[in-house]
């Protein structure tokens, strides 16, 4: 099975971003890609750099909506499995979600963020309510896959709960700054979890100077014993390719030691 993550970068015109993501995913898929996966809020300016002035709703669509619909039509027409990630408007509500598209063209579900953070640069909890969707795994035509968006990466219930789960592979679309951790941590802290837990895991990186932030790229591929397979190059725009071999999974540390000889009723929290 072979994953494709499009490392793009998103303009202030939506439209245009759109267009080249979907000429992205067509040109992964004539290169056999069957898991076609884009980074956090690939086709928007990435609004939360800023703190809200307006309406929270301004780049919002809803889950069906007329991003999921043409992608839709890919992926059924390439039998390719699509994973996205919008600003979603439900009612009053809006999230940071990422609806994941079987090689048939249905909608299987919506991850939602969970953890929500604020600091500088990432004033997201002026536009995001906390997802409400746990940490679903999909039964998908490649596989079972789970979703860690973003800073739902770094807590480890998170991560562990999609291992119990018997993910496969963990997608994380992400928008990631150059030099925003200590040097390592960035592919470290995804490895361990990969390790630990037994699957692949696949983070899909932004790219490029915005109005604030300047997003590093560098979207890499880690195996269930957690190394790293692939990694794009930084600062530039790139489609990362990745063969994986999904039988590595039940053969890992994790599924075969870890979660047998675990004793999690000994701990508190």
């Amino acid at each position: 099975m072979k994953i494709a993550l499009i490392q793009q970068f998103a303009s202030q015109d939506i439209k245009l971003n759109l267009q080249r993501g979907l000429e992205a995913a067509r040109l992964a898929c004539e290169n056999g890609a069957n898991l076609i996966v884009f980074p956090e809020l690939a086709f928007t300016p990435f609004y939360p750099q800023n703190r809200l002035s307006g309406s929270r709703f301004e780049f919002t669509e809803t889950i069906p909506g007329p991003t999921t619909d043409v992608f839709c039509k890919l992926a059924k027409q390439k039998n390719v499995v699509i994973v996205l990630n919008l600003y979603e408007r439900d009612g009053d509500a809006a999230f940071d979600s990422s609806p994941i598209i079987d090689a048939d063209g249905s909608i299987l579900g919506v991850t939602r963020m969970i953890h929500i953070t604020q600091y500088d640069g990432f004033f997201e909890q002026d536009y995001y309510d906390p997802g409400d969707t746990g940490a679903p795994v999909y039964d998908t035509a490649v596989g079972r896959i789970g979703i860690a968006i973003c800073y739902d990466r770094h807590f480890p219930e998170y991560m562990h709960s999609l291992g119990k789960k018997k993910a496969d592979i963990v997608l994380i679309p992400q928008a990631g700054t150059a030099g925003e951790w200590p040097e390592g941590v960035f592919e470290a802290e995804v490895q361990a979890s990969a390790f630990q837990n037994g699957y692949f895991a696949a983070l899909a990186n932004r790219v490029g100077a915005e109005e604030v932030l300047t997003f590093a790229g560098g979207s890499f591929v880690t195996n269930p014993r957690g190394q790293v397979l692939a990694k794009a190059p930084e600062g530039i725009e790139h489609i990362l390719y990745q063969d994986l071999n999904l039988d590595e999974v039940a053969a890992s540390p994790a599924r075969t030691l870890f979660f047998e000889h675990a004793r999690p009723g000994l701990f508190v929290g």
